[in-house]
């Protein structure tokens, strides 16, 4: 399913928006927000001249592979940029077929997992794809974001095979407002 994907700091903006045209939407609340790459993420598959209005970070077109179905409350908002040795097409096969098994093993709470794979940028820095790992609550999220012992070492060694992980952006953490 190919949607837009609006990346933006005006919170206010994005809710209003959301409701006039029924966008699925995450916002970081935190009040120290200013080393996050953006606070909010509205999806959806409306007019692109709409969510230009608000998207002061970004704005893109993505391919959404929902890998697990659910209702989060609360959703580790990811940005991705692809390995410096990978394609993006190489990165994105390794997220999808390799990374989607391992997360939901490793991260058994996660009552919620899609992964946007960035096919074209209208506005803004290049993002390779965002995934969204849902928690039903902030505690599952904060206490319970890996299953075992090892989960934690094995995510991060996996995710290093095509991610740049020291160039992609920090995560949110954030609500799902609608």
């Amino acid at each position: 399913m190919t949607e837009l994907v609006a990346t933006s700091n005006d919170v206010d903006g994005c809710r209003k928006l959301a409701r006039e045209i029924a966008g699925e939407l995450y916002i970081d609340e935190r009040e120290s927000w200013q080393h996050l790459p953006f606070r909010a993420l509205l999806i959806s598959s409306g007019d692109p001249e709409r969510l230009r209005e608000i998207a002061d970070r970004g704005l893109y077109v993505a391919q959404r592979r929902i890998v697990k179905a659910g209702l989060p409350v609360v959703v580790g908002v990811f940005p991705l940029l692809h390995h410096p040795d990978k394609s993006h097409e190489e990165a994105d096969a390794h997220w999808r077929d390799v990374h989607a098994p391992l997360a939901l093993y490793h991260h058994q709470a996660m009552v919620h997992y899609s992964q946007l794979n960035v096919l074209e940028s209208l506005a803004g820095e290049w993002i390779d794809g965002i995934a969204l790992c849902g928690f039903a609550t902030l505690d599952d999220f904060r206490q319970r974001f890996f299953s075992h012992a090892d989960s934690e070492r094995i995510i991060n060694a996996d995710v290093a095979n095509f991610a740049d992980t020291k160039r992609s952006p920090r995560r949110l953490v954030a609500t799902r407002i609608c």
